[in-house]
């Protein structure tokens, strides 16, 4: 656990928000474009047990992939479950699929993807494959998610409704993580409305 203790581990836990995911896609489904895809799943949070408790505003993101493909929308949301972590992520897959997610490329055009970013700061190591070796399928659990600490596209919209977070793991402020990183990974992120 990269020399972290229990009662480090229950510190941060105390210390951080519920629970956080990322919501982000780039094609359409019935319920209409991107954005209103990402709002039709918010709005159906609730029929699964889970409470949303904020929502950041909506941005459009650049493709960070070798794919060709449209600009993304991205969010992310505090959310209440009484569901345990990997549960929770057996529901939100669960939900991308009743909205026509189909895994076929690793970073590829999807329309919804539903990433659980931190648990109430529990610190979960993979078990299992993850990258471009992992294949197709959903990714074993890992929490925080490993990619949260890259990605200005969620780093942002985390900000936006836990300015004072920290990672789980190294004790970094969001702030912090959105100040390391590079030019590259901001290049094109805009909200919406401004």
């Amino acid at each position: 656990m990269g020399g972290l203790s229990v009662r480090d581990i229950e510190r941060r836990s105390a210390a951080t928000t519920g629970v956080l995911v990322a919501l982000g896609g780039n094609l359409a489904t019935a319920a209409g474009g991107p954005r209103q895809t990402l709002e039709a799943a918010l709005l159906m949070m609730p029929a699964f047990g889970i409470r949303v408790r904020k929502v950041a505003p909506i941005y459009r993101t650049p493709p960070l992939s070798i794919y060709i493909q449209q600009n993304y929308v991205n969010t992310v949301m505090e959310v209440e479950a009484a569901l345990p972590p990997a549960a929770l992520l057996g529901i939100l897959h669960r939900v991308e699929t009743l909205f026509e997610r189909v895994r076929r490329d690793r970073w590829g055009p999807r329309t919804l993807d539903l990433d659980l970013l931190d648990y109430r700061g529990l610190i979960m190591p993979a078990l299992g494959r993850r990258g471009p070796e992992a294949g197709v399928g959903p990714l074993p659990l890992a929490l925080p998610h490993p990619g949260l600490a890259a990605r200005g596209f969620v780093l942002l919209p985390l900000r936006d409704i836990a300015p004072g977070w920290h990672h789980p793991v190294t004790g970094e402020s969001v702030e912090t993580l959105i100040g390391r990183l590079p030019a590259a990974a901001l290049r094109g992120i805009e909200r919406f409305g401004g």
